[in-house]
């Protein structure tokens, strides 16, 4: 009878010990987190720039629709984008130091505004500051025969470095990045 007892307390503390501990996860988000980076062969560990985003889809909706031109734009969804320098580099033209900056961009007509901003962790552009730019650069868009559902980042060989690019139905920007030797 005691052995009965002590297995009666020992199932109930084990059935509140696993409800108290048990844990509830989120399904998966509808514009999932991505990374590109440069060098983009994940045999090299050495990486000199890699950008962190999520990757809106069009769902039926058009580019103008989700990143309206002349709009300060995060540059994905969620969490505005966020980008991180290995090294100093040249990015559009414009030194910048090693770091982490947001990644904002304003879509245009022939043209983009591709924005290095020093505030981290934003959500959105809802808290942007144009104060705190680290650099502006402008380059042009042009119009590729596939379409993107999805918003794309890459990083593809160039030069003197390489072209930070993105993709999104048939729009297609990139900007230049050349790196200080390590």
């Amino acid at each position: 009878m005691k052995n009965l007892s002590f297995i009666a307390i020992l199932a109930f503390a084990m059935i509140f010990t696993v409800e108290a501990t048990a844990q509830k996860f989120s399904g998966l988000d509808k514009s999932p987190m991505d990374m590109a980076s440069y060098p983009n062969d994940y045999k090299i560990s050495n990486k000199t720039v890699r950008v962190i985003y999520s990757r809106p889809q069009l769902k039926g909706r058009s580019l103008a629709e989700l990143a309206p031109a002349g709009k300060v734009w995060r540059t994905g969804a969620n969490e505005a984008a966020e980008i991180q320098f290995y090294t100093d580099a040249t990015f559009g033209g414009k030194d910048i130091k090693a770091g982490i900056y947001s990644l904002f961009t304003v879509p245009g007509n022939g043209e983009w505004t591709v924005i290095l901003n020093k505030n981290l962790n934003q959500w959105g552009a809802y808290s942007y500051e144009e104060g705190a730019d680290v650099a502006r650069v402008k380059v042009p868009s042009k119009a590729d025969g596939s379409s993107l559902e999805e918003f794309s980042i890459a990083f593809e060989d160039a030069e003197d470095g390489a072209n930070l690019v993105m993709g999104w139905d048939k729009t297609r920007v990139a900007v230049p990045i050349s790196f200080t030797k390590m």
